[in-house]
């Protein structure tokens, strides 16, 4: 008799976009401490057709955005907002800590990864964002738009540029620990072509720390998702 396969612990549902690979590059980096704890399925999203705004994914998150994370090992749990999502996983997931720090035992670094984590949340993933939408996406050209959201994200580039000038990587003590900091803000910064900005030659600290990290293997892995 054939039995039926136990479910995955994740529903991710997510497209190719920098805020879909956070998520799934966080997971496969679990993935690769914890094993099948943090395996998970993935529902891809046509966000071309808008299949974000149809009511049954509203319902999952009210914004209409991807990604969302649903945790059927804690009663289908709904998590929605990329930082959010991290955190979760961190808090839930996470407990040796590898990818992030105790805030009671660690609570400086703790506070470093969260000051960096909304800092892209605010400004990395917005102002790219309008740099995509103006160079590629929109039906007049605006070099106004073009240019002040171009120049925003170069500035943002410039203020990891001075973090990451003598680290690794953005919080942890000494030179840094790799953890959920980084993977919140690196799928941006992978996608840095797209936005109009051709090489990262201006920001050589910066171009380090993300060959670092590119070159993992479950970033790879959570880049080719979905």
């Amino acid at each position: 008799m054939s039995t039926v396969p136990k479910p995955k612990p994740f529903v991710l549902y997510t497209a190719g976009t920098p805020n879909g690979r956070k998520v799934s590059v966080f997971l496969e980096e679990l993935r690769a401490v914890y094993g099948e704890k943090v395996d998970y399925d993935v529902e891809k999203i046509d966000i071309s057709r808008n299949i974000q705004k149809e009511p049954w994914f509203i319902k999952l998150n009210p914004n209409g955005r991807i990604p969302v994370l649903v945790d059927r090992a804690r009663e289908d749990f709904v998590v929605f907002e990329t930082a959010a999502i991290l955190l979760y996983l961190e808090q839930h997931y996470d407990p040796e800590k590898k990818l992030g720090f105790d805030p009671v035992s660690q609570p400086n670094d703790y506070s470093e990864m969260l000051q960096w984590m909304l800092w892209a949340h605010g400004g990395v993933g917005p102002m790219q964002g309008q740099a995509n939408h103006f160079n590629r996406f929109a039906p007049v050209d605006i070099p106004y738009a073009k240019n002040r959201y171009i120049l925003e994200t170069k500035r943002l580039y410039g203020v990891m540029e001075i973090r990451l000038t003598d680290r690794d990587y953005l919080a942890g003590p000494a030179r840094g620990v790799y953890s959920a900091a980084d993977i919140n803000v690196f799928p941006w910064i992978n996608a840095h072509q797209f936005a109009g900005i051709e090489s990262l030659d201006e920001w050589p600290s910066l171009q380090i720390w993300f060959d670092r990290i590119k070159a993992r293997e479950a970033v790879q892995n959570g880049l080719a998702i979905p």
